[in-house]
């Protein structure tokens, strides 16, 4: 089993910065991805941003390209997001997610999730 705890949500003005930070514990060894998806009401889950393990490779979801940052602890089993330029449509629970096989780059990819963390983002 793995455990995902999340942090660092919360409020900020359109064009602030938030970052979100993600541990994972337990079975750790045979994980090879982790990544950030977000929901917000009313809408299904999304795909924010993954990082393959190993390699470092980083993905991103077009909305999100060139103001979040997707980063690894590895020491510290620790994945971070870094949101830059935050606009209001940013506004969402973020969840944390563990891919045993590689960069969670859809819903289906997630082996283990987060609580969620919210983040809201005022015009």
């Amino acid at each position: 089993q793995v455990q995902v705890v999340e942090s660092g949500g919360g409020s900020v003005q359109a064009g602030g910065p938030l970052r979100l930070s993600c541990t994972a514990s337990g079975r750790t060894f045979s994980r090879d991805g982790m990544g950030w998806f977000r929901q917000a009401p009313g809408k299904p889950r999304e795909f924010v941003a993954a990082i393959k393990w190993s390699s470092g490779l980083t993905y991103y979801a077009d909305p999100v390209k060139g103001r979040f940052t997707i980063s690894r602890d590895k020491a510290k089993n620790t994945v971070f997001l870094q949101m830059n330029s935050l606009k209001p449509e940013d506004t969402a629970v973020y969840y944390c997610a563990v891919d045993l096989r590689g960069p969670p780059l859809k819903y289906s990819d997630v082996d283990y999730w987060g609580q969620g963390t919210q983040v809201t983002v005022s015009s």
